[in-house]
């Protein structure tokens, strides 16, 4: 007989009770007082699946009678809850165990709270939020707060202190505010006629009590905080924990003066705590590297060099290192060592590239050596999960706005590349990197040789608050040798020219006669190569690379040697038959397009091209080929350069002038480095060959040294401001944009500690000073003190005008008589005797009157009475005397409208012919006695100041600003008048009071400016920035990120463009493949030459865009921003609309070629980026909540997914 009874488990000490009397109707399932019941049983999967797939009502059409459903429409339990579905709030507790602390057993189970359980993704920075969903893991949402950046600081205890001082005054009765930020309407406190309750408590009283407590509980922590101060001292000071062991470790092998001087480093660091920069020594040898890494984590074939051990060393000691290196030096092995020490603690590490195809490269390389290696580019995502990730720099940044998960787990990034800051148009991308990795992330980065590399590194130090340990070096493992090749005669065909002054002087002689041929240059250039190709392939100097800065140039040159035959017929087999390999990835249509046929050709005689104008998977065919020696000849562009470890034995320059953008100019040396240093392959080569191709004439030497022995490009700040960053920052209330432009390399001179340093030494100062007595006479010290500076500056300010204007330097010729202000003479007159041609530092020789005695400027105290402004001029007390000097334009303070007939040259020859101890007491001669005397004239007779020319009338000056100071002059002058002070007995003691703590607090004024935000030099622009936001409403007046803003978050380029496009509804009226055409304006930015045929919709769409462009322009540049409509509108070309519309609708790529000039990688490339757009578009239609479009970007996306543009590199297989 079944008797309907059921267990219930006294929580989880494993006490059960009956129960008898269920339920009716109830199965009997076990129960449990604990709140999310037993864990389950064996669950009975049938009736599952049945709830899950057939009876959810998300899974049954409401409307599709069809009859399979029938059965189960019968059983639809409509849930309206399911709709008010919430997610549950995190537990604020947990439960403890309580054991017997002897034998370990349960006793007890305690309530413990939990911290940080309200924190998530879309509310804090920390990194003790809850991981989001997912799905969202790798790329974060943009929804997201991005974890804290590292070294910007968190509130300390005295800030909010400050702030708890200010909430304690508020008065709970008046001047309520009413309304909070961003909502329109707020509360209404006024009182309406209250109840009175009967026992009154005094609210104010209970607020005092609290006060008390919250006071008290302050006062603790802060004793705290003081006495963790003062123990912190005592620990031996170093930069990290693991250098405390190391030290150890290395000052017990190492001798004992040596162990000395390793203890005091790190203590001179943090006591000064300036420098974050450490320079690396090395060039004394790393004799206990394996001592003090006995089992390291990676190990190499090969000796490392010095440079690479002292990297290894600090990466060991978890530091950040700056590794500035030649390419091929070896700057891998910092990189592979991080990544194989990241896999040891189970971290993850980023490596960044700046070029996708050295992403691709990087990702085979590291696979080979790793196997754990993913790939993430903007169209190739590759097992996300692995633990070292390579990537672009762009989707690193995204990744850190968006708070991706990934974040927490990583220890190293890896910058290669970094000299790419210089980058005009994506250098910030680095800035912002490295500006928003969190703390506990350390940084590599890997540059060519760069002349600043400790001042970033300084820069980089200071914004993350950690040392970063500077390595350099400028050995090259193969090193190089320049030739110059001028290969015209019979004669010279046969011998390069190492650049030395005899042999180039040779050169000149050879190539002298070539300037009368250049119109036969193009059939001279080709018998040019032919010659020096068989040159080198005689001496067995291939691979070489020529660097030509034109594409059409590349393909001419290939072209142009189709009689040359460098490979033998093994070779050619093995070409051939890695060439077919790599092509059955494409269609047949694919396999004969001209340019493939072509390079086929050309390679199988051992020459290939390689510029952004080959395809894609043309280029990778050629640079595997290249690597494995089978490429002899390969004329490249610059790019080629850019990273792509694929060293030659030769280089050749084509020519050493290029084009960048606006006009012709020489190589830099840093490019010229860069190119260079592809010659000599390591282990291979004894030497790298650089040649130089001298067509027409050889270069000259100068420009030769200027490029081959130059400075390489230092590294600058390309940082501006975007509005992705700025609605990015926005979003996230503890992040300003501000705080990233003041972090921002341009403005690393920025040195805030030493200022602020100085700034509290100047209050202390002020504070100390004895105070300035302005009583009766004196009260009006302050305004007459400021009266005297003001008239000083002005007067500057109008003699500067005046000295640097022509008019005014006319006037100062020879025998103007001009008023002397300087160390030694106060208002004395004097005359110009001679004039410097120098414009620069211009200097006069003038003949100035002075007392008996002082000749040589002893002793005249001017300074005495500083505050007197004084016109008076200087008239010797004793006998006249005279001195000639040399005067700056700032000594000269008036010039005067009386001109003298002086001789020069007999004044300065009598006057230095008495300098000389001989003649020491000679009486000056004639022409200097005459003049003396019509000066001290000059001076009796206008003793209270002589006329000088007026700068608007007499020298008609009339620029706004002159005028103005002019006037101000007088209006000063008379004012002076009027002041009483002057008259007291006590005025010059407290004058000179005022006077230095008026300097003093300028001082303090102009620190506290320079350390404010006011000081940043893209403050304005910002401002300017965010008036556009403003007014397309993509926030509100507070700084509120709206809709339109949420969706250009999502976008990475011309945000503001496609947004307005997505809320004008631009798109939805075209069909997929139109929408695709008309986006790719914003990525194709090349001018061609062929007028594209398009549909009529098509053409409206293109004219829609212009007037958004136009508009959007037109605002930018109403508030304030200096580009002008004109150039927004014109970055936006639309001369790929046809070929990608054709594409799209199914075309072939043979045919599509056709309809354009522009070369086919170029094509593919701009395709390829148009479907980064499109996945964005479809992202931020998802925002709006538009799945229509959506859907369109989706098949506009996979219309042009396709054939040749979108075969799989052949790295990543």
């Amino acid at each position: 007989m079944d008797l309907p009874m059921s267990l219930l488990e006294m929580g989880c000490s494993g006490r059960f009770e009956l129960i008898t009397h269920p339920l009716p109707g109830q199965p009997l399932p076990p129960q449990s007082t604990l709140p999310h019941g037993l864990p389950p049983t064996s669950l009975n999967l049938e009736t599952e699946v049945e709830k899950q797939f057939l009876r959810d009502p998300a899974w049954l059409p409401v409307h599709d009678k069809d009859f399979a459903f029938q059965k189960f429409l019968k059983y639809r339990k409509i849930n309206v809850d399911s709709l008010l579905n919430c997610t549950p709030s995190p537990l604020h507790s947990g439960l403890s165990v309580v054991r017997d602390p002897t034998t370990g057993m349960l006793l007890d189970f305690t309530e413990v709270l939990l911290e940080n359980t309200g924190l998530s993704a879309k509310n804090s920075l920390s990194l003790q939020r809850h991981p989001g969903p997912p799905s969202e893991s790798l790329r974060g949402s943009n929804t997201n707060y991005p974890f804290l950046p590292g070294g910007m600081e968190e509130l300390t205890l005295d800030q909010i202190k400050m702030k708890s001082e200010l909430e304690e005054e508020i008065d709970f009765e008046n001047d309520l505010l009413r309304v909070p930020p961003g909502l329109k309407a707020g509360m209404d406190f006024t009182d309406k006629d209250p109840k009175i309750a009967k026992a009154e408590v005094n609210l104010m009283s209970l607020l005092s009590t609290v006060e008390d407590i919250t006071g008290l509980q302050l006062e603790a922590e802060e004793k705290e905080e003081v006495k963790e101060s003062e123990d912190a001292p005592k620990l031996p000071r170093t930069n990290s924990l693991e250098d405390l062991g190391i030290k150890d470790a290395a000052s017990s092998s190492s001798p004992p003066d040596k162990r000395k001087e390793e203890k005091s480093k790190p203590k001179e660091n943090t006591e000064e705590n300036k420098k974050w920069a450490i320079p690396v020594n090395i060039t004394s040898p790393c004799d206990d590297f394996y001592k003090r890494i006995p089992n390291p984590a990676f190990k190499w074939p090969f000796e490392l060099d010095v440079f690479q051990k002292q990297a290894v060393l600090r990466l060991e000691a978890h530091d950040s290192v700056f590794v500035a290196a030649h390419t091929s030096a070896g700057k891998t092995v910092v990189a592979e060592y991080a990544i194989a020490l990241s896999q040891k603690h189970m971290t993850r590490t980023i490596y960044t590239s700046p070029i996708k195809a050295l992403s691709n490269q990087k990702f085979r390389d590291f696979k080979n050596t790793f196997g754990d290696v993913g790939l993430l580019t903007g169209d190739v995502q590759l097992s996300p999960e692995s633990s070292c990730l390579i990537m672009t720099t762009e989707i690193l940044r995204s990744m850190l706005y968006n708070g991706s998960e990934v974040i927490r787990d990583l220890e190293w990034v890896i910058f290669d590349e970094v000299h790419y800051i210089n980058d005009a148009e994506r250098g910030v991308v680095w800035e912002e990197v490295l500006i928003m990795l969190p703390d506990h992330v350390s940084i590599i980065l890997l540059s060519a040789t760069v002349p600043n590399a400790l001042e970033f590194s300084e820069w980089i130090g200071r914004i993350k608050k950690r040392h970063i340990y500077v390595i350099s070096t400028l050995k090259r493992p193969v090193p190089l040798e320049h030739y110059l090749y001028t290969g015209n005669s019979t004669k010279t065909q046969k011998e390069m020219f190492l650049l030395v002054d005899a042999s180039f002087i040779e050169a000149v002689s050879h190539r002298g006669s070539c300037n009368a041929q250049a119109n036969m240059l193009n059939h001279l250039d080709r018998a040019v190569w032919l010659t020096l190709l068989h040159f080198l392939s005689q001496r067995q100097q291939t691979p070489v690379v020529a660097f030509t800065f034109s594409r059409t140039r590349c393909d001419e040159n290939a072209r142009s040697l189709d009689s040359m035959d460098l490979t033998t017929s093994v070779e050619k087999a093995e070409i051939h038959s890695f060439f077919q390999k790599s092509l059955t990835r494409l269609r047949g249509g694919d396999r004969q397009l001209p340019q493939i046929l072509l390079m086929r050709d050309l390679l199988k005689r051992g020459i290939a091209v390689h510029h952004s104008g080959i395809l894609p998977i043309l280029k990778e065919v050629i640079e595997m080929l290249f690597s494995r020696g089978l490429v002899k000849v390969l004329f490249a562009t610059e790019t080629f350069a850019m990273g792509v470890n694929m060293p030659a034995r030769t280089v050749v320059f084509d020519s050493i002038r290029k084009h960048d953008g606006t006009g012709f100019r020489n190589l830099l040396p840093g490019e010229y480095i860069q190119m260079a240093g592809r010659a000599g392959r390591r282990g291979l080569d004894a030497t790298g060959t650089v040649i130089i191709l001298c067509k027409a004439g050889v270069h000259e030497m100068a420009d030769l040294h200027a490029m081959m022995l130059g400075k390489p490009t230092v590294l600058q700040s390309q940082f501006r401001l975007t509005y992705t960053m700025i609605l990015n920052l926005l979003r996230v209330e503890a992040l300003h944009v501000t705080d990233m432009m003041r972090r921002s390399f341009s403005e690393s001179h920025r040195d805030t500690q030493a200022h602020e340093k100085r700034i509290s030494q100047l209050k202390q100062m002020l504070s100390s000073m004895p105070s300035v007595d302005t009583e009766g006479q004196l009260s009006d010290l302050l305004p007459y003190y400021h009266t005297v500076t003001e008239l000083k500056k002005t007067t500057e300010t109008l003699q500067h005008a005046i000295l640097e204007s022509v008019n005014g330097l006319k006037a100062l010729s020879v025998g103007r008589v001009i008023v002397v202000n300087n160390q030694q003479h106060l208002n004395a007159l004097g005359v110009i005797l001679q004039v410097s041609n120098d414009s620069v530092n211009r200097t006069f020789t003038a003949l100035i009157i002075c007392e008996k005695g002082n000749e040589e400027g002893k002793g005249n105290d001017n300074a005495a009475l500083p505050h007197l402004y004084n016109t008076s001029l200087f008239i010797p007390e004793g006998s006249c005397s005279h001195t000639v000097q040399k005067l700056k334009l700032r000594d000269i303070s008036g010039i005067t409208v009386k001109t003298l007939k002086v001789i020069p040259e007999r004044i300065i020859d009598n006057y230095n012919k008495r300098q000389q101890p001989r003649f020491r007491l000679d009486p000056p001669g004639q022409a200097i006695s005459t003049a003396t005397q019509e000066l001290l004239r000059l001076a009796e007779a206008n003793p209270s100041g002589i006329a000088t020319l007026d700068p608007v009338n007499d020298l008609q000056l009339k620029s706004i600003d002159v005028v103005e100071a002019s006037m101000r002059l007088r209006v000063l002058q008379d004012s002076l008048r009027d002041f009483n002070c002057i008259h007291s007995p006590m005025f010059a003691e407290q004058f000179a009071r005022t006077k230095e703590r008026m300097s003093l607090q300028e001082e303090l004024d102009r620190l506290l400016f320079l350390v404010s935000d006011q000081s940043l030099t893209l403050l304005p622009e910002y401002h300017q920035r965010i008036k556009v936001l403003q007014s397309l409403q993509y926030i509100d007046s507070g700084g509120a990120v709206q809709l339109k803003g949420r969706v250009a978050c999502q976008i990475s380029s011309h945000e503001l463009l496609l947004t307005e496009l997505l809320f004008e509804n631009v798109l939805s009226p075209l069909a997929p493949e139109e929408s695709a055409a008309l986006l790719s304006c914003l990525v194709f930015t090349q001018n061609t030459q062929v007028e594209p045929h398009i549909t009529n919709t098509l053409q409206e769409g293109i004219n829609q865009v212009l007037t958004v462009a136009q508009r959007i322009g037109e605002l930018q540049r109403e508030c304030g921003i200096p580009q002008t409509a004109e150039e927004f509108v014109g970055q936006f070309k639309f001369g790929l609309t046809e070929v990608v519309y054709c594409w799209a609708r199914g075309m072939p790529f043979a045919e599509i070629a056709q309809l354009t000039d522009v070369q086919e990688g170029t094509v593919v490339r701009c395709i390829q980026r148009l479907d980064e757009v499109l996945k964005e578009v479809r992202q931020a239609a998802r925002i709006v909540g538009d799945s229509v479009l959506g859907s369109k970007m989706e098949k506009a996306s996979l219309a042009i997914r396709r054939d040749i543009v979108f075969t799989a590199s052949l790295y990543t297989h």
